[in-house]
């Protein structure tokens, strides 16, 4: 799960395509088509150069661009592109992506959780992990299964910023260091 901060750049264009988006009923759509193109952009640094290129003018590479995305592309995100074309902020389209699926999962009362355990978990003990971690933190998680065969058993949860470590080896850790606290000198 990726941490980091959308750039304020991203936010300010990534904002008002969500709300434009949610009152078309349109928002997840976007996103899915905002990152296909941002995949897109990533994939093709000769595509990426060619949207930041000063050298281009906006009428021209504004044709190109419907050339590429008309009729492939909901039309707000096909002016929004236009409106980012004009502005010189083509660039920044990965980062906005990002920013975009953000806000997002925050509107749709998501939130990304990574849960890491000594061995792949069933599903229904990654559900009951899900709707565990959903009532603790009232929205709806999104579980991220990782292994880590170290940690022999228990589980790691990591929410944003915030972990929870009850793996086994952490309690282990734990007694370790409470026993050479309290041992005779």
């Amino acid at each position: 799960m990726a941490n980091t901060e959308p750039n304020p750049i991203a936010t300010i264009y990534a904002k008002p395509l969500l709300e434009l988006a949610t009152e078309q009923n349109l928002a997840p759509q976007i996103g899915e088509e905002l990152e296909q193109i941002a995949e897109i952009v990533r994939q093709n640094k000769t595509f990426a150069l060619y949207l930041a290129d000063p050298a281009i003018g906006h009428d021209e590479r504004n044709k190109t661009l419907h050339r590429i995305f008309d009729g492939r592309i909901s039309p707000l995100l096909t002016k929004f592109i236009g409106v980012l074309n004009h502005r010189d902020k083509l660039r920044h389209l990965g980062v906005i992506a990002v920013a975009y699926a953000k806000l997002l999962e925050a509107q749709l009362g998501n939130i990304e959780v990574d849960v890491t355990s000594a061995s792949t978990l069933s599903s229904e003990q990654l559900e009951t992990v899900r709707q565990k971690v959903s009532t603790a933190l009232g929205k709806n998680a999104i579980v991220h299964q990782h292994v880590d065969e170290s940690i022999l058993g228990g589980l790691i949860v990591r929410v944003e910023d915030k972990m929870i470590d009850a793996s086994v080896r952490y309690q282990l850790q734990a007694m370790k260091e409470q026993l050479l606290a309290v041992a005779p000198r």
